[in-house]
């Protein structure tokens, strides 16, 4: 790839390559995972609530999780679990794949649910290790680009994995696609322990709730960080219209699966396209400005998209609202990055992640409801419009994220 090419790579190509070929294979494993477990239960029970039980089934162990796996990658090896990580979601891929397969007949249904619990889990522990492994392989001053290259490899993730899962399962079967799904958690353990850094000495050891209150602290008193987190969270919970996109198919544009995938994949392809350009234009002036005016921009695409008929200009808007979201999340990781001290990165990578987990399963409970309550196009603006309302209170409330310079705070924490 061209931006691969990047003068951020001179000195730290190996490192960086290794730790998003990690990344990209943990992505793709549990997007695997994730669609083709939706398809089995869905083939065993034919039942709607079984597959919205499915995302319960994760969110409750990974939010009671990601806390304590921030500490322990704060306190202990930054590599060690994402490892862990990669071999848990293993695990799991190899016990579905023997379901699959028809080796376990009793109890089929518990044992599926038991995994995805168990891929909650492991799932916790792999932000927090990226986070950490981000800052001791590449050097402050590079972090902005670096960090539109990785949002862009992991929202290829997003695009393939779930296309990967269900041509695996059309063209063969289950079981194939979750062996493939092992491969690939394999391959991105042998990526993290092939990666050659040197970690600092852990954070000095501390009770582990007093610790985690540290972090939460710390995210809570800034109001940089918490300004970005919190504008993100919202606007995702009121602004997100891809849960409602199979009601848009049927009763909107009056077409078949086919055009899901297409629109589902619509604000993904546009998150990689920022990603790309962010890599090597990366936003330092303003950046304050750029995100809550990216977040704005978000919000007025999802408004027209629920005021329009037509199936290839709302494929258009829900790029376009990929293209905006890509700069808020490039924006936000960024600041996450620098602001952070590297001593307690790990938590608050995992706070991030409780911020941006809860946005997009509360996000998906709030369009369901609103939608029954309001019906379909007016809840969606209603969305759209409270997302705009989050921007204008954000600007209002957090004035130090609304004049901020990225470039003001890479002079901060430096190691």
């Amino acid at each position: 790839m061209q931006f691969l090419k990047n003068p951020i790579f001179h000195y730290h190509q190996h490192a960086f390559t290794k730790l998003l070929a990690f990344r990209l294979q943990i992505v793709l494993a549990y997007q695997i995972m994730a669609v083709v477990v939706g398809w089995h239960i869905y083939e065993l029970t034919h039942d709607a609530l079984s597959l919205g039980l499915i995302g319960l089934a994760e969110v409750i162990p990974y939010m009671s999780s990601a806390l304590f796996a921030g500490y322990l990658v704060d306190h202990y090896s930054r590599r060690l679990f994402g490892v862990l990580a990669a071999v848990m979601l293993c695990a799991n891929a190899i016990v579905l794949a023997l379901i699959a397969a028809g080796v376990f007949n009793a109890g089929t249904l518990g044992w599926i649910y038991a995994s995805i619990a168990f891929n909650g889990i492991a799932r916790a522990f792999i932000a927090p290790t990226y986070s950490t492994l981000f800052a001791l392989v590449l050097p402050r001053d590079d972090y902005a680009k670096a960090s539109g290259i990785g949002s862009a490899i992991f929202q290829t993730g997003l695009v393939l994995g779930p296309a990967m899962g269900g041509l695996l399962v059309g063209y063969a079967n289950k079981t194939t696609a979750y062996i493939v799904a092992t491969i690939l958690c394999v391959g991105a353990a042998c990526a993290l322990l092939s990666l050659k850094v040197k970690e600092p000495p852990p954070a000095e050891s501390a009770p582990i709730f007093k610790s985690i209150a540290e972090g939460l602290r710390f995210v809570f008193s800034n109001q940089v960080m918490f300004g970005a987190q919190a504008l993100d969270m919202f606007a995702v919970l009121f602004g997100g219209a891809v849960a409602l996109l199979p009601v848009f198919i049927s009763k909107v544009y009056h077409a078949g699966p086919e055009a899901l995938g297409i629109l589902r994949a619509a604000p993904a392809i546009g998150a990689i396209i920022t990603g790309v350009y962010l890599a090597r234009h990366a936003i330092g002036q303003h950046a304050g400005r750029w995100l809550l005016g990216a977040v704005a921009g978000f919000g007025l695409c999802i408004i027209s998209f629920a005021l329009n008929p037509y199936f290839w200009v709302g494929f258009f808007l829900l790029l376009l609202s990929g293209v905006f979201d890509g700069v808020s999340v490039v924006i936000r990781t960024t600041i996450m990055q620098l602001a952070t001290p590297d001593a307690m990165r790990g938590r608050v990578s995992a706070i991030n992640g409780i911020f941006i987990g809860s946005s997009n399963e509360l996000g998906a409970f709030e369009s369901g409801l609103a939608a029954k309550l309001m019906r379909l196009v007016p809840s969606v603006i209603f969305g759209g419009l409270m997302t705009l309302t989050v921007v204008g209170v954000t600007a209002k409330l957090a004035p130090k994220l609304r004049s901020l310079n990225l470039k003001d705070l890479e002079s901060v924490n430096r190691r």
